[in-house]
C-alpha cells in the first residue's frame, strides 16, 4: 500500500517548494490524498477489510487537519492546491 519512491518523488517535485521539500503542507496534503485514493480503490474491491478502513479514516482526519491549517495560513495557495488535487473545500 505504501507509495513507491518514484511516485513520491514526482509528487514532491510537483507540489514542493524546492527539490528537498517534504514537510510543507502542500506536499503532505498531496501525499495523503494519493494514499487516500489508493486505499479507497482497495476498499472497493475488499469490502470487509475493516483494518484498512480504519486507517483510511485516520488519514482523512489527518489531511483535514492539515487542510484547515493551510487554509488559515495561506488561502490563495490552498485554493490552488484544492483545485489541482480535485478535492472538495468543505473546511
Amino acid at each position: 500500500m505504501a507509495l513507491d519512491t518514484a511516485k513520491k518523488q514526482e509528487i514532491i517535485a510537483k507540489y514542493g517548494r524546492n527539490a528537498t521539500d517534504t514537510g510543507s503542507s502542500e506536499v503532505q496534503i498531496a501525499l495523503l490524498t494519493n494514499r487516500i485514493s489508493e486505499l479507497t480503490e482497495h476498499l472497493k474491491v475488499f469490502k470487509k477489510d475493516h483494518a484498512s478502513r480504519l486507517g483510511l479514516l485516520k488519514l482523512v482526519g489527518q489531511r483535514r487537519r492539515l487542510m484547515k491549517y493551510f487554509k488559515r495560513t495561506n488561502k490563495d495557495a490552498y485554493m490552488k492546491l484544492v483545485s489541482d488535487l480535485g478535492i472538495r473545500d468543505n473546511i
